[in-house]
């Protein structure tokens, strides 16, 4: 006996209990009883009903025991009235009754059989060889191996919705993978319950209205991440995906197997992932922008597609993994990257890389802020900082811009390249000739000769700090 005697006296209520998830897969009746070591025998009542998991009492009155859900096993010690019994383990929601002959009874009593009969409880007779244990062994051995098959089950179906979502056309190929392994039909749907694509068989018109009424439950109110009905013979289920969407999946099928939900969810993130708006402009309108730029098009027509105006120029140098710029659009070769990122971004440094940032710019200004990224660059490699951003404005912002870009011509015509760029970097760093070599990539030596080189042919005392200055203004806006 299992537990102390209890009166009779509480009540039985006006319908079963609804069990507790169990916590492992149900056992189906006739799964334990196709054990033949145990020589069960199903008296009456189908075979049909579903165990999670086994309970032995001897109470007279077992019902503040159970949970719902049991096979129930006794050899009737206190029995004394069959009918009463019998209605109280219907009343807790008892899967089924295991009657033990001997050493109470040498058979199930008729009254027990009758009763259980009248009231559709599956009776089964315990042979004396079999102990209740083993009965309870047999059933969680069953709810091991369906735990089991289950996991494998789940496993199998999220590679397979895996390698659909590589495809080419990865929406279609999930959709099709999901509605194969829940055998019924999976769709996608707008807010308002219009289905636009979808994969797997058609359900009845009565459950393909449930199920779109299910999704705009999804898109109103509180919006619930999910959402379940049964409707024409199918069970449904409808889940909100992530992002600013609005989108929704719908699934009907015949039956729903203890892993559905598992499989649904790893559908869920990765059809989330898959329609979600990708930062700064989706594969195919990069593509889209691409060809236009191949056949003519103007940078500035070009640009909207990519996003708003104005953008940011990065140049970055480094080992490892590349920078993470919070942008698809990226130039990467080697241990050099470039970089168009929107304007407010944020632009933290990164270990193991380099960074230089252009000022804000317009598409049709793209050009001159990529030179002004690749000064930054420099700059920041000569004076070892992980980020350096272009700096603007200041005195230079005064003057006429176009009459100052001439001047600068007309200073700065007898010098070429490399001359140009040596005398840039060497005043941008104050004359320091190692400074000046490491930012260049070239000998300290060959500095100096281009500097002196520059000096002769442009016949200015660059040690003159005036004369330096104009040179850098004049530089600036050439």
């Amino acid at each position: 006996m299992e537990e102390p005697s209890m009166p009779e006296a509480s009540p039985a209520p006006s319908a079963a209990p609804t069990p507790p998830a169990p916590p492992a897969p149900h056992v189906p009746l006739a799964a334990l009883l196709a054990r033949e070591e145990l020589g069960l025998r199903l008296i009456v009542g189908s075979p049909d009903v579903e165990l999670h998991w086994v309970h032995t009492s001897e109470m007279a009155d077992p019902y503040p025991y159970l949970l719902g859900g049991e096979l129930l096993m006794t050899a009737g010690v206190q029995l004394t009235d069959p009918e009463r019994y019998v209605e109280r383990v219907v009343a807790a929601g008892a899967a089924a009754l295991g009657f033990g002959v001997t050493p109470v009874y040498d058979t199930v009593p008729e009254g027990l059989v009758a009763a259980c009969a009248r009231r559709g409880l599956p009776l089964l007779e315990v042979p004396p060889r079999t102990p209740f244990t083993a009965v309870g062994r047999a059933v969680w051995r069953l709810m091991a191996e369906a735990r089991h098959r289950e996991l494998r089950r789940v496993t199998e179906a999220q590679q397979s919705l895996a390698t659909a979502a590589a495809r080419p056309d990865p929406v279609p190929a999930v959709l099709y993978a999901l509605a194969s392994r829940l055998a019924g039909r999976a769709a996608l749907y707008a807010p308002d319950g219009t289905e636009y694509a979808a994969a797997g068989r058609p359900v009845e018109p009565d459950a393909a209205a449930a199920l779109a009424r299910l999704v705009r439950v999804l898109g109103a109110g509180a919006r619930p991440a999910s959402a379940a009905d049964t409707a024409g013979g199918a069970h449904l289920a409808a889940y909100a995906l992530g992002g600013n969407q609005g989108l929704a999946l719908g699934l009907a099928s015949g039956r729903r197997e203890p892993g559905d939900h598992t499989i649904a969810g790893v559908a869920v993130v990765l059809l989330s992932l898959l329609t979600a708006p990708h930062q700064g402009a989706d594969e195919a309108t990069r593509s889209a922008a691409l060809v236009r730029l191949l056949l003519g098009a103007a940078p500035a027509d070009v640009a909207p597609l990519l996003g708003e105006a104005p953008w940011t120029v990065v140049h970055a140098r480094g080992e490892g993994v590349p920078p993470s710029l919070g942008t698809p659009l990226v130039d990467a070769q080697g241990d050099a990257v470039r970089a168009l990122l929107p304007a407010g971004r944020g632009l933290a440094p990164h270990p193991g890389w380099t960074l230089g940032a252009s000022a804000p710019a317009e598409p049709s200004d793209l050009g001159a802020a990529d030179l002004q990224a690749a000064r930054a660059l420099r700059r920041a490699q000569a004076a070892h900082v992980p980020l350096v951003r272009h700096r603007s404005g200041g005195l230079g912002a005064l003057l006429d811009p176009e009459e100052a870009a001439a001047y600068a011509r007309a200073l700065l015509a007898p010098l070429a390249e490399p001359l140009t760029e040596t005398l840039r970097a060497w005043l941008s760093l104050h004359g320091n000739w190692d400074r000046t070599a490491t930012a260049l990539g070239v000998h300290r030596n060959t500095v100096r000769q281009r500097i002196a080189r520059c000096a002769a042919l442009l016949e200015a005392d660059l040690d003159d700090a005036e004369v330096r200055m104009e040179l850098w203004f004049a530089l600036r806006w050439l």
